[in-house]
Order: C-alpha cells, then sequence, then structure tokens
C-alpha cells in the first residue's frame, strides 16, 4: 500500500491519499488538485513532486 500527504507539495493542506499503486494516488491527487486547489493541469513538475512523496504504507 502507498501513501500521499497533499500537505508534502500544499503546504496546510491535510489531505491524504492511499492505493494499491502510485497510478492510483496520481488519479486522486489530479482530481483533488483540479476539485480544492483550482488546477486545471497538473504541471510534470508537480507530478514528479508527488511521485517523489509518495511513500510505502506497513502492511
Amino acid at each position: 500500500m502507498k501513501q500521499f500527504s497533499c500537505g508534502a507539495v500544499v503546504p496546510g493542506c491535510t489531505a491524504t491519499f492511499s492505493g494499491e499503486s502510485e497510478d492510483e494516488i496520481l488519479g486522486q491527487v489530479a482530481t483533488h488538485a483540479k476539485e480544492e486547489h483550482g488546477m486545471t493541469d497538473v504541471p510534470d513538475d508537480v507530478v514528479q513532486t508527488v511521485k517523489a512523496n509518495i511513500q510505502e504504507t506497513p502492511a
């Protein structure tokens, strides 16, 4: 299982996401970025930062 905290990229945001794969989390993050942060497109540099902050969680 993997997990990502939005606050790692957007200070003050408390949203967290979990999933079996990086792609699953990226899909959730893209929806969140659009709905909560007004981002119609997620720039490649932000995607790379998100990927760098996805962590494995204990099973």
